[in-house]
């Protein structure tokens, strides 16, 4: 970086968002540090975390003096900071295309089973485990079988969402995958997806992302 500054990432290990930049961050060939925020010890809602991000949630990034909340905002500086290897296409129809895909994950989906709404879910509504997992298999569901008609419309091959190029549809998938996957929810629905998951798991920038190989993995 032109000011000299390490990124550091702020992050939990099985944060879906997190995993997201951790997959862009390799891709992009860029080094960084990981500062753990444990989840489930509310450390993100501890004062010292309060200060450099207010809203309270991983992922953050610390960055040429100061600190970038939200993961899609995160990975578009990236994009735009370090354009090679692009996440995004040349063609505006095709970004746009590459970008609703992303937030069909990142803003429909992801939030639903987010862990502040899932505890909300249980301290607040008192549902079961069994009614909570049902409600975070729901959402899930509800926007695999959209975004798997959406990718079948724009994967060239079955290796990535759009064409035949990683894109930031694929960052988000990855992680929403490995949600769904953990919540034993029936991708049998979703071949498409599942397919492209299984080329994504092959590839470095996924494998070094991926929660179990983080340093706060537990």
């Amino acid at each position: 970086m032109s000011t000299g500054d390490t990124l550091q990432l702020y992050s939990y290990f099985r944060s879906s968002a997190a995993f997201r930049v951790r997959i862009a961050l390799h891709a992009k060939g860029l080094a960084f540090d990981t500062i753990a925020i444990a989840l489930l010890e509310n450390k993100q809602g501890s004062a010292e975390y309060l200060a450099l991000n207010p809203q309270g949630l991983v992922p953050a990034l610390y960055a040429e003096g100061t600190v970038i909340p939200q993961s899609l905002a995160i990975i578009e500086y990236l994009e735009e900071r370090y354009p090679q290897p692009p996440l995004l296409p040349h063609e505006p129809v095709a970004r746009a295309l590459v970008r609703s895909m992303a937030l069909g994950v990142a803003c429909d989906i992801h939030p639903l089973n987010n862990l502040r709404v899932l505890n909300y879910l249980r301290e607040h509504i008192q549902l079961d485990k069994d009614s909570v997992a049902h409600w975070s298999q729901q959402w899930i569901a509800t926007g695999f079988a959209a975004l798997e008609k959406h990718v079948r419309l724009h994967s060239t091959a079955g290796r990535y969402c759009y064409g035949d190029a990683l894109s930031i549809a694929d960052v988000c998938l990855m992680p929403q995958m490995f949600n769904a996957r953990r919540l034993k929810c029936d991708l049998t629905p979703y071949p498409t997806l599942t397919r492209i998951c299984r080329h994504l798991e092959t590839l470095s920038a996924f494998v070094l992302a991926a929660p179990e190989n983080q340093p706060d993995a537990k």
